[in-house]
């Protein structure tokens, strides 16, 4: 694990920090190879996806860079370069519906 990456998910308070534990365990078995790196602050990780923990949630989130307005939809967010999905709880982790996202954006690039 990236040093300033583990930094960071370490010093998230609960549930962030096992979310974000989670989630990034999520990307790594879905792309073993992918880069790993801080950018912005925040988790980044083969320039595609990132992970952000705020206050009462994580927002894991992704380039939407050749997604169509359809595949967008399936987001929550409204940015026009990147969008995320919210999780609140650990319970929310749908590992299947977010490999499914990630693989899609990559497709993509």
């Amino acid at each position: 694990m990236d040093s300033k990456v583990k930094q960071y998910i370490e010093k998230q308070k609960s549930p962030q920090k096992e979310i974000c534990q989670k989630l990034r365990e999520i990307i790594l078995s879905t792309f073993p190879n992918i880069v790993e790196e801080m950018k912005y602050g925040v988790p980044y990780y083969g320039n595609k996806y990132y992970i952000v923990a705020l206050k009462s949630h994580v927002n894991l989130g992704f380039k939407i860079k050749g997604l169509t307005k359809e595949e967008i939809a399936l987001f929550e967010g409204s940015g026009k370069t990147t969008t995320h999905i919210k999780i609140n709880t650990f319970e929310d982790i749908d590992e299947k519906r977010i490999a499914k996202l990630l693989k899609m954006v990559q497709m993509k690039f």
